[in-house]
């Protein structure tokens, strides 16, 4: 009763200003209660419930490499894609020594090429196999910080092509396996200088390619 007699005398103002501050704590509340659960409480899924293959493009350095090994840990054959073939050959070796009942395809490919070329030959190389996890690794930045207007239009086009053209053709290609097994799961990598930081400063076309 003196709570509902106190928020009555209150100006209208303040209490659209309490209510809004209420719902942004609650909002921000639940982002952290739902990480918490996704990250410590919920039980992980096994990626092979996916299916038995998993492809990973960018798969020779980083990101893309460190995916494929936690994938071939767990069971699953792997198809790398990349753009060095002396690279594919190594990681390939080294993958199939640390985990010998693994089968890997390698898949040479330039997304800053003819990217509907090789969208061909993934398909052709994927036609018979139940590939149940797409990993969308690949991507390209600027070779140096650079303000948008000089940035060279060689530079953006390749990012465009390859961060937002490659991604989405090699998402088609492999996406009808998956709706007709009616299982798959497709990850792609973003970066913080879409997320943490919108527009990144000098590097604007590549944070708005990854957001």
């Amino acid at each position: 009763m003196l709570l509902t007699n106190h928020l009555s005398t209150q100006p209208i103002w303040l209490l659209l200003l309490s209510s809004l501050g209420f719902f942004i704590i609650l909002k921000k509340t639940s982002s952290l209660l739902n990480w918490v659960f996704v990250t410590f409480i919920r039980h992980p899924k096994n990626p092979k419930s996916y299916g038995s293959w998993a492809m990973v493009t960018g798969a020779t350095d980083g990101i893309g490499k460190a995916f494929a090994h936690q994938l071939a840990k767990h069971g699953l054959n792997l198809i790398l894609v990349g753009r060095d073939p002396n690279k594919l050959k190594s990681v390939s070796e080294e993958y199939q020594a640390e985990f010998p009942n693994t089968q890997i395809k390698r898949i040479v490919f330039d997304f800053s090429r003819n990217i509907l070329e090789g969208v061909k030959v993934i398909e052709e190389s994927i036609k018979e196999l139940d590939v149940g996890i797409l990993i969308n690794n690949v991507g390209v930045s600027y070779p140096r910080a650079a303000y948008f207007h000089e940035v060279e239009e060689d530079d953006w086009m390749k990012l465009v092509r390859v961060n937002l053209e490659g991604t989405t053709c090699v998402t088609r290609a492999v996406l009808p396996g998956m709706l007709l097994r009616k299982r798959g799961a497709i990850v792609n990598i973003g970066s913080g200088a879409a997320i943490v930081v919108p527009s990144h400063p000098l590097y604007a076309i590549y944070a708005a390619t990854k957001a």
